[in-house]
């Protein structure tokens, strides 16, 4: 049989659609390296001091501000998700191989940050905080330079709680056809259960667990709205500094810390499809 022709139409329509995703990516990695302080009309590349048309990385790079906020945003990403992705498995296990009372409503409870918009979540966190640390306050009297405020903590604690029910889900997803015969069968060997969980069940949904956490920690990093409502002095992330930024005049120093990003982004993309297509 002759190989099926494959309509023009389809793949017209794919090309519209790969260039309607990703000009915008294009455009913002161009204006990076725009002369133009105020990086609405392109100018012209930029050739200034030892930089040459590198001059918005350099800056970027100089950005003591900014660099403290990619720190926050790595170290709230890195350590929200090391949890989420523990206890999302840990739930994840529980829901699949246990019948307990309230199963059910474990289940339906996990959609509710994930159906919930992020804007009213948000607001609940920041009153759940406010009034607990209020509380905490008044009844240890605390001097005004120990009371518990927003910070750093706060917002990791809200990325946990937000990333749990995405990991969760994916590592169900794994767990479905899970053949548990290969448990039995190491138990009847002589293994224990922390063994058999360690060399059989934990590298056969490696993958599912992996996926959840690089889920975890995407949305960790992209996320604004819990973390604008959570965050406190010396807590700002890059998307709370960007954000700041548009209350300015935005230079194509964003576009640079922008392409820096997507970089970063797609090295780590590329690294988990290479442990997966290992697995």
């Amino acid at each position: 049989m002759s190989a099926r022709r494959q309509s023009p139409w389809v793949v017209l329509s794919a090309i519209l659609v790969y260039i309607f995703l990703y000009a915008p990516i294009v455009v913002l990695i161009v204006f990076s390296f725009n002369s133009s302080r105020t990086n609405v009309v392109f100018e012209g590349v930029v050739n200034q001091g030892p930089c040459g048309p590198f001059f918005w990385y350099c800056e970027f790079f100089k950005n003591d501000d900014v660099m403290d906020a990619t720190r926050n945003t790595l170290t709230i990403a890195l350590t929200s998700t090391f949890f989420s992705t523990i206890i999302g498995t840990m739930a994840a296990l529980a829901l699949q191989r246990y019948n307990f009372r309230g199963r059910n409503a474990s289940e339906t409870m996990l959609y509710f940050p994930i159906v919930t918009p992020e804007i009213v979540m948000g607001i609940g966190i920041l009153v759940l905080f406010s009034a607990s640390f209020g509380w905490i306050n008044s009844l240890l009297a605390l001097a005004p330079d120990r009371r518990l405020t927003m910070g750093m903590g706060t917002v990791i604690v809200s990325h946990i709680a937000f990333s749990i029910p995405f990991v969760t889900l994916v590592v169900r997803a794994r767990l479905h056809g899970f053949d548990n015969r290969l448990e039995e069968a190491a138990m009847d060997l002589g293994a224990n259960e922390l063994t058999t969980f360690r060399k059989v069940t934990l590298p056969l949904i490696a993958p599912g667990v992996l996926a959840g956490a690089m889920l975890a920690f995407t949305l960790s990093l992209d996320d604004f709205i819990i973390t604008f409502f959570t965050t406190g002095p010396g807590a700002t992330t890059l998307p709370i500094y960007v954000y700041g930024l548009l209350r300015r005049i935005v230079t194509p120093e964003v576009n640079a810390l922008s392409t820096i990003w997507i970089l970063v982004v797609l090295i780590v993309v590329g690294i988990s499809q290479w442990f997966q297509n290992r697995e």
